[in-house]
């Protein structure tokens, strides 16, 4: 059963005022002429429609509260929220570059990513950052609510923008923009530099025994 609430980002206890605000708002943001048409926003414009349609209808309304009333007591989890991952596929990105956004959330039935807006639970996201601020970062959150319990956890990505410069040397050097790969070649760095110091120490010792027994 669909959570038109969810969709709408708005509780259930939401008054008509705050119904019509939270459609209203979304319905601009996510209008496929505003968007390219892109399938995403088609999507939400149409669950935000769908949503709105059914609340504002007094007898519809009723009849969907006590539907989903029922449903949220037999499905939804009574164990606290968890941020299992919230990533990024680059940390570093000059604007207009595509990035990827990934996570995934246990026990959450409301998730939000800001300044994205209304996600499932698990799932990717391709982004494109416009605008960075004047100390050329980007933060995006993940908030994952369990609304039975009403408790929320929240991580954070920042992106930093990369210039011109910077990024032609990044691409010498791909392990600058992805920690996990840096981290790795450093380890890698590490292993050999103490392999060749083995190597050396062996040289040596062998050197001093032949000298001391000859």
């Amino acid at each position: 059963m669909k959570d038109y609430y969810y969709f709408l980002g708005i509780p259930q206890n939401a008054s008509a005022e705050d119904i019509k605000k939270a459609y209203r708002k979304l319905s601009l943001k996510y209008h496929p002429d505003k968007n390219e048409n892109d399938d995403y926003f088609s999507d939400r414009f149409k669950e935000v429609k769908e949503a709105y349609e059914t609340l504002t209808n007094p007898e519809r309304k009723r009849l969907y509260d006590q539907n989903l009333g029922s449903q949220q007591r037999n499905v939804k989890s009574i164990l606290p929220p968890k941020i299992k991952n919230f990533s990024a596929s680059k940390i570093r990105a000059q604007k207009d570059e595509e990035i990827t956004i990934y996570w995934n959330t246990y026990d959450a039935d409301l998730v939000k990513i800001v300044p994205l807006g209304l996600e499932k639970p698990n799932g990717e996201r391709k982004i494109r950052i416009k605008e960075f601020d004047s100390q050329g970062k980007f933060q995006i959150l993940l908030h994952a609510t369990n609304t039975v319990l009403h408790k929320t956890v929240v991580q954070g990505i920042t992106i930093t923008e990369l210039t011109g410069h910077e990024a032609g040397a990044e691409e010498g050097n791909p392990n600058l923009n992805n920690p996990a790969n840096a981290s790795q070649a450093q380890k890698k760095e590490t292993t050999s530099t103490r392999l060749v110091s083995l190597i050396i120490f062996l040289a040596l010792a062998a050197v001093l025994i032949w000298l001391l027994f000859n």
